[in-house]
C-alpha cells in the first residue's frame, strides 16, 4: 500500500467513524466525510445510503502526476473503508465550471444510477453517474428546513429550483401553493417525480419551464404576488436557452429587485450562492431588513465554512 492510500484510507475511517454516529443520532442518511482534508488527495467524498460518491477535484498542471495508478489506490482505500464494492462508488471529474457555475445541464454518463434517498423524513430521487451533480445539494441541508418551517400557509416562489429539493421540503411543511421555475425540461420531470414520490399534490405545486428574468418581468406586469421565495442561482450562465449572460456577481443585485417586486409586504426571501468570492450589493437591499444566515445553514459534516453563503431578506423593512 502506497503511502498515500494509507493516508487517505486513515483519514477517511476517522472522519467516516465520527460522522456515521452523528448520522445515526440526527436521522441523516447522506452526507459528506471527506473534503480534500489531504493535500495530496484532492478529492471529495459523498456518502448516499450505500453508496459513495467521489468527486475528483485534481488541477491540471498540478496533479497531472496523480494517473490511474493514483486513481485506483483512491478507489480501493473507499470501497475499503465503507466496506462496498466498486459498482457502489462513482467518480466524477468536476471542470472549472459546474452546476452553479452554468453547466448544470450537462450530462456526462449513461449509467441510470438511479436511487431514492431520504432526508427530514422525505424521499428524493438522486442520480449518482449521469450528471456532475446528484440532484441534491447535501450543503443546503438545514437551509431547507429552515425555509420549510416558514412555509405553512404561504404562496411560494423557487427560482432556478433544479430538482425541486426546497419545493418539496415547503410543500410538505404546509405551504399553501408554490411556484417552482427552472430552465431545464429535464429537472423539472425529475422536481415532478420528487413531489410524486413524497405524495404531494402537483395542483397546488406548479413547475414552470422558463427563463427566470423573463418569469419575473412576466409575473410583475400580471401583480402576481408570492410571500416566501427561494433564490439560489448558478454563478455563471450562459446557456443556449438564454439571449444574455448571467453573472451573479455582477446581477445579483437586478435579480434580487425583480424578486422583491412579486413579493407580497413582509414576504421573505432566502437568497443563496456557492460563489467563493462574493461580495453582497449593498445599495441592491438598501432599507431591507438582511440577515447573513451563512454560519446558521452550514452543516456540521461541511467543514469547509464557506460551502455556500446565505442570507433571509425582507424587502423594504
Amino acid at each position: 500500500m502506497s503511502q498515500v492510500r494509507e493516508m487517505f484510507r486513515n483519514r477517511l475511517a476517522k472522519r467516516w467513524k465520527h460522522l456515521r454516529t452523528w448520522a445515526r443520532r440526527e436521522g441523516v442518511t447522506c452526507f459528506r466525510v471527506y473534503d480534500r482534508d489531504i493535500p495530496e488527495v484532492p478529492v471529495i467524498v459523498d456518502w448516499y445510503e450505500g453508496h459513495a460518491v467521489v468527486g475528483d477535484r485534481r488541477k491540471e498542471g498540478i496533479d497531472d502526476a496523480k494517473g490511474p495508478e493514483w486513481e485506483a489506490e483512491i478507489l480501493a482505500a473507499t470501497c475499503e473503508v465503507f466496506g462496498i464494492g466498486e459498482r457502489d462508488v462513482f467518480v466524477k471529474r468536476r471542470a472549472r465550471h459546474s452546476h452553479r457555475d452554468g453547466d448544470q445541464y450537462e450530462r456526462v454518463d449513461e449509467r441510470g444510477a438511479w436511487f431514492v434517498v431520504g432526508e427530514a423524513g422525505l424521499k428524493f430521487r438522486v442520480n449518482l453517474s449521469d450528471y456532475l451533480d446528484t440532484g441534491l445539494f447535501l450543503d443546503h441541508r438545514i437551509t431547507r428546513a429552515r425555509v420549510a418551517a416558514e412555509a405553512r400557509g404561504k404562496r411560494v416562489l423557487n427560482l432556478f429550483c433544479y430538482t425541486g429539493a426546497f419545493t418539496v421540503h415547503v410543500a410538505a411543511g404546509g405551504a399553501a401553493s408554490s411556484t417552482s421555475v427552472d430552465l431545464s425540461k429535464t429537472y423539472l420531470e425529475w422536481a415532478g417525480q420528487n413531489l410524486d414520490e413524497n405524495g404531494l399534490d402537483r395542483r397546488r405545486h406548479e413547475l414552470v419551464h422558463a427563463d427566470v428574468r423573463e418569469f419575473l418581468l412576466g409575473a410583475a406586469e400580471r401583480g402576481v404576488r408570492w410571500d416566501l421565495a427561494v433564490v439560489d442561482p448558478p454563478t455563471f450562465s450562459n446557456s443556449k436557452r438564454m439571449d444574455y449572460t448571467l453573472d451573479l456577481a455582477r446581477d445579483h443585485g437586478a435579480l434580487l429587485q425583480a424578486v422583491a417586486a412579486v413579493m407580497a409586504p413582509g414576504g421573505v426571501i432566502w437568497f443563496s450562492t456557492n460563489r467563493r468570492q462574493f461580495a453582497l450589493d449593498e445599495a441592491a437591499v438598501a432599507g431591507w431588513q438582511v440577515k447573513d444566515e451563512t454560519r446558521a445553514t452550514i452543516p456540521p459534516d461541511f467543514r469547509d465554512g464557506v460551502a455556500h453563503r446565505v442570507w433571509r431578506m425582507v424587502p423594504g423593512g
